[in-house]
């Protein structure tokens, strides 16, 4: 079962020491969101310590959900703009939300077999979700982590923001840079630029 998931060592040591340190974070791993019947899958990387580690849910709390959830709200995949704690009333429409590692890792960044070994969850719901359409990949590590999942070749499919790629199962995947503070503060990935990765979503979906 995922919430008591322990497989990866490093983690699951790290995510008993944040408990000890903020015993009212959910600081376990973290399960999707959404619609269970959605066509829209959108995946990140990991939960963040202050929001998705401490809140519960993906992207809820923390600077990289300011943006994910104003697009959402904007193109109709959400009944609101802002997500800050698992009871707000937030409900995704058509969209569901997960991340190719579902424990925080030190550093937010997850080791190579440590994605690998999260991956079984991923691929678990792609196959039991046979009305997603269009998956979202939301960073360079989420990208590999669906090919992964799908079982396909890295090499075939090369990641680029706004990139599109039909898989062997008539899927679309499209890329983004991922909506982490470092990238929106830099402008590496600007609002227009991710409402552009909607606009494309949405005509797939149309």
């Amino acid at each position: 079962m995922l919430e008591n998931c322990t497989d990866c060592p490093r983690l699951a040591s790290f995510l008993v020491e944040v408990r000890g340190r903020h015993p009212d974070y959910h600081a376990r791993p973290v399960a999707s969101f959404g619609d269970p019947k959605a066509r829209l899958l959108i995946v990140g990387l990991a939960p963040g310590m202050h929001g998705a580690n401490r809140t519960g849910r993906p992207f809820t709390g923390d600077h990289a959900g300011i943006l994910l959830y104003d697009t959402l709200h904007r193109f109709g995949f959400s009944n609101q703009a802002e997500s800050v704690a698992r009871d707000d009333g937030l409900e995704l429409i058509d969209c569901r939300i997960t991340n190719a590692v579902k424990c925080l890792p030190p550093g937010n960044k997850p080791e190579p077999d440590e994605i690998r070994g999260c991956n079984r969850f991923l691929a678990d719901e792609l196959r039991d979700s046979p009305g997603v359409g269009v998956i979202l990949a939301l960073g360079l590590v989420a990208h590999k982590a669906v090919l992964m999942a799908a079982g396909l070749k890295q090499t075939a499919f090369a990641f680029g923001h706004g990139a599109r790629h039909l898989l062997p199962d008539e899927k679309i995947l499209i890329d983004s840079y991922h909506c982490s503070r470092y990238n929106t503060q830099t402008r590496r990935l600007t609002e227009a630029g991710f409402h552009d990765v909607f606009r494309a979503i949405r005509a797939e979906l149309a």
